[in-house]
């Protein structure tokens, strides 16, 4: 049973659906391994971990939209991927994360687009951007791989220097 009212997205390899219990381990495992979630935030401690999750379950109460859990079509969890506005944050975000098994694949290219296509269709917005600390290589190319555009640098009070990247409206999301 999903935690949120979230709808269930489906996709030619995937399925995005609200956060359940079952994902409460590998989301804290992935938290905790600085070097995969580096550059999500890192979580050392298992309490704040935790934390995040339940804060990914209040953020879709309060917005109606938060961060789908990644499933490859008959496999375990392989990520997160949705819409981010907590407090702080410029405008809303759409990101992205795959767990380390699953890099390399399209998986997180395919359930962005998912996604955005959704935040455009289901929930009115015009516009929205992915928000990447510049050292993140792999987030920018998929960025530009999205079609979005660098707009800017800023501060993000929670993750620092971040470059803001801005996606094309609906009517321009054609891609390569």
């Amino acid at each position: 049973m999903s935690l949120t009212n979230s709808p269930v997205l489906k996709t030619q390899n995937l399925i995005l659906r609200g956060p359940k219990k079952v994902d409460i381990e590998p989301t804290i495992e992935f938290l905790q391994n600085e070097e995969r979630s580096v550059f999500f935030g890192a979580l050392s401690n298992r309490g704040d971990a935790w934390r995040w999750f339940a804060l990914n379950i209040g953020h879709w109460h309060l917005h109606g939209f938060g961060y789908f859990t990644i499933v490859a079509k008959g496999e375990d969890i392989a990520g997160l991927c949705g819409v981010w506005f907590p407090e702080g944050w410029p405008e809303p975000e759409l990101g992205w994360v795959v767990f380390d098994e699953f890099e390399g694949k399209s998986i997180a290219f395919e359930a962005a687009q998912a996604v955005r296509s959704w935040a455009y269709s289901k929930l009115g917005f015009t516009t929205i951007t992915s928000n990447i600390v510049p050292k993140n290589k792999r987030s920018i190319a998929l960025a530009k791989r999205l079609n979005a555009t660098y707009e800017k640098e800023y501060h993000n009070d929670n993750m620092g220097h971040c470059y803001m990247y801005r996606h094309p409206y609906p009517e321009n999301t054609e891609n390569n």
